[in-house]
């Protein structure tokens, strides 16, 4: 199983520069930024960009401390699809060119992908060194003033310290009991 964590960065909400990094648990990462945005752009453009990188069968497992990109990826997307992208009180998504691009990179890759909610900021490695590369790509998008795509994918092991690893996930459509204290799993 591919074990990414996600997070997204942005500076001044709404509006400031943005930043966002995915990194993946056995070492590759990757970030990119954009002059302006919102947090919540950030954090799904963060889960987009760790499908897109991650292409095959292997089944995928994205950790993020975004519960709003969660149940977008997650839970909401479905019916949003089938309501012409509309809420179920009739009104347009908000962030749409976004998630539905999410929707595509899920039912296009091969394999699953599921998602994990981690609490943010108590220590969790990977989501501390996505939330690092998220606010550093943010904070160069802002000095350059332009907007910076995902680099080629690094490959430094500097992020595979090894932590526990992940139980298999349940495919049961529901949540299921937290992995670790901080930790909720959606599928």
């Amino acid at each position: 199983m591919i074990i990414v964590s996600t997070d997204g960065s942005c500076l001044r909400n709404p509006g400031g520069a943005i930043g966002w990094a995915w990194v993946n648990h056995q070492g590759p990462s990757a970030s990119g930024g954009a002059v302006a945005g919102t947090n919540q752009i950030a954090e799904l453009r963060a889960v987009l960009e760790a499908i897109l990188a991650h292409p095959g069968a292997e089944p995928m497992l994205i950790e993020s401390d975004s519960l709003y990109a969660i149940k977008c990826a997650s839970e909401w997307i479905t019916s949003w699809r089938r309501n012409g992208w509309r809420t179920s009180t009739g009104g347009a998504v908000k962030n749409v060119d976004i998630i539905s691009q999410i929707d595509r990179a899920i039912t296009t890759r091969e394999g699953p992908v599921r998602f994990r909610w981690v609490r943010g900021h108590v220590g969790n490695y990977f989501n501390e060194q996505a939330d690092k590369l998220a606010g550093l790509a943010a904070r160069e998008a802002a000095a350059l003033g332009r907007d910076h795509p995902a680099p080629a994918v690094q490959t430094s092991t500097e992020h595979a310290t090894p932590v526990a690893r992940a139980t298999q996930p349940r495919a049961t459509g529901k949540p299921v009991a937290p992995a670790a204290p901080g930790t909720l799993t959606l599928f």
